[in-house]
């Protein structure tokens, strides 16, 4: 008899009274090294609601299910629990699940790069259930919308962990979201009822109950007012006579059973270890398994063509435009005209280039260097003008407002505007006249803000320059070692500019004089900002590059050097002069708005801190965040810990009001100079053009260019929630193709040494972040083979009993790859010896 039989047998027996785990564990005769075993069990059996949890403590059996442990025990595993999360580990008391809903997605979800997500106890994989007769197609929720609330219920969207459990983003009148310092209702994996990912729900708070954060509760689903969505994507597999998929999301914790992809229609059909998209069908009780038929095939798991299928379906990022919008990109012309020329300052004979990444597939700004009499400076921020071509109320402008934004993801970009747009005629691609917008900041002598203009530019930018190449000119004074830096490979790029070498001396001296003019101007506008207090929270990224055939390639860890800051600097001073401008005009516009954190999330990031033995004051106290920042900027942790830094404070988003920007320290930002990308910018645009015609007599653009309030505030919420959206697949990208570039690397003979950092110390091993890439990964003991290892009493060292070879906290060593789960997400090392 299975210790699961024992246990329902148990909670089965008429004497039985509700116990806690402890009292469980003496009552079935367990061993106490079997406590996690009994915890794994107790909470498949609340996840499956065949027991209940009465109190905080106690387990009881639920409404009767469970009670007959003969049936339920001549049953195939899994028949009633299609959850996934049950191959993971629980801790002993599920109260340790509760955590912050940012630090708990990420910690759960994350697992690549941050390592206290790691479920250390495997717990056995489940057969699937065969499909229930459902009816085919449907996914309605359960329950209608119009039910009346009850004492202590609310409205929100759920959003699951890794583990099981969940959270609740609760709803105001109207659907809009709640005060933001309100905390999300927490709800144990066993309380979550039939709700899915992103459902719509109402949630019953508990009285009594309370979660670790202050004024946070915890409640149950009391049911699904409407589904999230009704497909997902995963892994096809077969278990006997069965069929299920594995979603890729971890999630989503349940598995989907599904009838014979034979008969599924699909051609060609399905075959196990095939990446499918499924149709949900109802699931009302949770005792059930969750069904779905299979409606498409993507193609075989873990090719790059079927994971970037995966992703569009999953994030419904549409690849292709509507035939209206695509015969509207055809009528316009392929270059600029003369005649749109007219009223526009003419900069195409004006020292005028970009400076953009490596594999940047659009360019939609550049700047402008003139020195004026008297020692006085003027450079132009020159921001391709999309608003010229796409107007309020056409096809284009509809469909691009619907995606909100472009998505960027590893080797492939989903763009806002067709190609002949962001790729052509919009975007300032070298050696060709191009239509822009443009922010004039008149520096004087002494490098201080002098004026700040506004116009419309025609450019012809001499020179595409990556940061690179614009590092190089900043600080190399050997032509010839400028001169040899390579392009980038045109499969990765949407324009590669004339290679270095290509230029004459002449050219390379002044790209090199106009590019270290700008970057003393920058320098000292980057020393202003953060003397006042903005917070430097640029942290370096990895870059991932794919070979032509889409395979992760090679991974290159990108700095924030100063050939970056010395455009970030300008951008930022063209974003704020617009947003001043269009407050003290009283336009409606969009403004970037950062609101100041919630004090709870910082004290528990201080009390973080505290536990890596760093000590701060009143992180609500600007100059102590400031101060924590430097400090971070050398501890060997400083990445994870500025990450988690970046998740206890709030996001930023759109809105029709400026209500500042905390992280820079800014009472007037918005978003003007990537309008190829971001709708809100082309919004701005369009505020732009109408001020110049009202208030500078400037020459009327086509179309209507003013908004009113109301429409401003709808446009903000939406790109707001298309940008989460964007940001959410091109992590998703980011994750498949590190496990990609690393499952490539393991089947080399001959393993690439990484350097890395041990971040954390746990009984079967520790957890590393490699140098380069930022990848978090477990060495497990077992991999430790030169000698036998101890752990410290502490707990934070395990050393060789022989050699006395130790690995601590913050050590620095090299790894090879040991294994890559792509399913589970998790990388192992082990060390080179």
């Amino acid at each position: 008899m299975t210790l699961r039989e024992r246990l329902l047998a148990l909670l089965s027996e008429p004497t039985y009274s509700p116990a806690t785990e402890p009292e469980l564990r003496r009552r079935l005769g367990l061993h106490k090294k079997r406590r996690a075993e009994l915890a794994h069990e107790l909470h498949v059996l609340l996840s499956q609601g065949r027991a209940k949890r009465l109190g905080q403590e106690r387990f009881g059996p639920a409404d009767g299910r469970g009670r007959d442990a003969g049936q339920r025990g001549a049953e195939r595993p899994g028949r009633h629990a299609s959850a996934k999360q049950n191959r993971f580990a629980t801790p002993p008391r599920s109260e340790a699940t509760v955590v912050p809903e940012e630090i708990g997605e990420e910690l759960s979800a994350r697992r690549i790069f941050t390592p206290t997500a790691r479920k250390l106890t495997p717990a056995a994989t489940r057969a699937p259930a065969k499909p229930s007769p459902a009816p085919r197609g449907k996914t309605k929720a359960p329950v209608a919308t119009r039910l009346p609330l009850g004492p202590d219920e609310y409205i929100g969207r759920i959003q699951f962990r890794a583990g099981g459990s969940a959270f609740v983003v609760l709803e105001a009148t109207g659907g809009r979201p709640a005060d933001p310092s309100q905390p999300p209702i927490q709800v144990f994996a066993e309380d979550t009822d039939v709700a899915l990912p992103g459902d719509r729900v109402v949630v019953r708070v508990f009285a009594g109950r309370r979660g670790r954060r202050p004024g946070e509760k915890i409640g149950g689903v009391e049911r699904v007012l409407e589904r999230g969505r009704d497909t997902v994507v995963g892994d096809l597999r077969r278990r006997g006579r069965d069929y299920l998929v594995v979603p890729d999301d971890p999630r989503f914790v349940y598995e989907v059973a599904v009838s014979d992809p034979a008969r599924s229609g699909v051609k060609p059909a399905p075959q196990p270890g095939d990446k499918v998209v499924v149709k949900l069908h109802a699931w009302n009780r949770r005792h059930d398994p969750l069904t779905g038929e299979i409606e498409s095939r993507l193609g075989r798991t873990h090719e790059p063509q079927a994971e970037l299928l995966a992703i569009f379906q999953k994030y419904n990022l549409v690849t292709t435009f509507p035939a209206d919008v695509e015969r509207e990109a055809a009528t316009l012309p392929d270059r600029v005209h003369p005649r749109e020329l007219a009223g526009r300052l003419d900069y195409r004979e004006q020292p005028v280039f970009t400076i953009d990444p490596d594999d940047a597939k659009d360019f939609d700004d550049a700047l402008s260097y003139e020195p004026l009499h008297g020692g006085d400076v003027r450079v132009g921020i020159h921001i391709a003008d999309v608003s010229t071509y796409v107007r309020p109320g056409t096809a284009l402008d509809r469909e691009a407002q619907r995606r909100g934004n472009s998505t960027y993801l590893v080797g492939t970009v989903i763009p806002m505007l067709p190609e002949k747009l962001s790729n052509g005629l919009c975007s300032l691609v070298e050696g060709q006249d191009r239509l822009c917008k443009a922010v004039f900041l008149t520096f004087a002598k002494n490098g201080r803000l002098k004026e700040t203009t506004f116009a419309n530019t025609a450019i012809r930018s001499r020179k595409r320059l990556t940061y690179k190449q614009a590092y190089a000119l900043m600080f190399e004074h050997d032509l010839d070692r400028i001169r040899a830096l390579p392009l980038p490979p045109k499969h990765q790029t949407g324009s590669t500019g004339r290679a270095l070498s290509a230029l004459s001396d002449a050219e390379l001296v002044d790209l090199q004089s106009w590019v270290r003019a700008l970057w003393k101007i920058a320098s000292r506008l980057r020393h202003d900002r953060m003397a006042h207090g903005s917070l430097d929270l640029d942290m370096p990224e990895t870059k991932i590059f794919v070979d032509e055939q889409g395979y992760a390639d090679r991974l290159e860890k990108i700095e924030h050097d100063e050939s970056h800051q010395l455009i970030e600097e300008f951008m930022l001073a063209a974003n704020e002069a617009l947003a001043r401008l269009t407050r003290t005009h009283s336009l409606p516009s969009l403004y970037r708005v950062h609101d100041e954190p919630d004090p709870d999330k910082l004290d528990e990031y201080r009390q973080l801190l505290a536990t890596f033995d760093i000590h701060t004051g009143d992180l609500t106290r600007r100059e102590e965040l400031v101060k924590l920042i430097r400090t971070l900027s050398t501890h060997p942790q400083g990445y994870t810990l500025r990450t988690q830094l970046l998740r206890s404070l709030r996001k930023a988003a759109y809105r029709a009001t400026a209500d500042g920007h905390f992280g820079l320290n800014k009472k007037d930002y918005t978003h003007f100079t990537s309008p190829i990308r971001r709708y809100a910018d082309l919004v701005v645009h369009r505020v732009f053009d109408f001020y110049l015609v009202k208030h500078q007599g400037g020459r009327p653009a086509h179309g209507h260019t003013s908004y009113n309030l109301g429409h401003v505030e709808s446009l903000g919420e939406h790109l707001s929630l298309t940008e989460i959206n964007s940001a959410e697949a091109e992590r998703e990208s980011v994750k498949v193709k590190l496990l990609e570039f690393f499952e490539r690397e393991l089947a080399k003979k001959k393993k690439t040494p990484f350097a890395a950092v041990v971040t954390d110390v746990r009984q079967n091993g520790f957890f590393v972040e490699l140098v380069e890439s930022m990848t978090f990964g477990f060495v497990p003991t077992h991999t430790l083979s030169d000698d036998h290892y101890v752990l410290n009493n502490a707990g934070t060292m395990f050393t060789g009993r022989r050699h006395k070879r130790r690995f601590a906290v913050n050590d620095r060593i090299e790894v090879v790859v040991e294994k890559v789960d792509r399913y589970k997400r998790l990388i192992d090392f082990r060390p080179k010896l």
